[in-house]
């Protein structure tokens, strides 16, 4: 698989999370890649743990979270 192939699938996973009503709880880098966590709060209460293994998606997620720092600020 090419290296866009797999960050598109991992921003895919990104995408539908956030779509359901997830948000980014925390992340947590190690050597392997990223394990993000997804909460949600309503209507039905959960969280889901991602993986991310490209640099692009680690990327993309940090942007996300940061873009909703800055909306939250205003």
């Amino acid at each position: 698989m090419s290296a866009y192939a797999e960050f598109a699938k991992e921003q895919q996973e990104i995408n539908d999370l956030l779509f359901k009503g997830y948000a980014v709880a925390s992340i947590v880098e190690n050597l392997d890649g990223a394990a993000v966590k997804f909460v949600r709060g309503e209507p039905a209460p959960g969280s889901v743990k991602l993986n991310l293994l490209t640099a692009d998606a680690r990327k993309y997620v940090t942007t996300l979270v940061f873009a909703g720092q800055k909306t939250d600020a205003l």
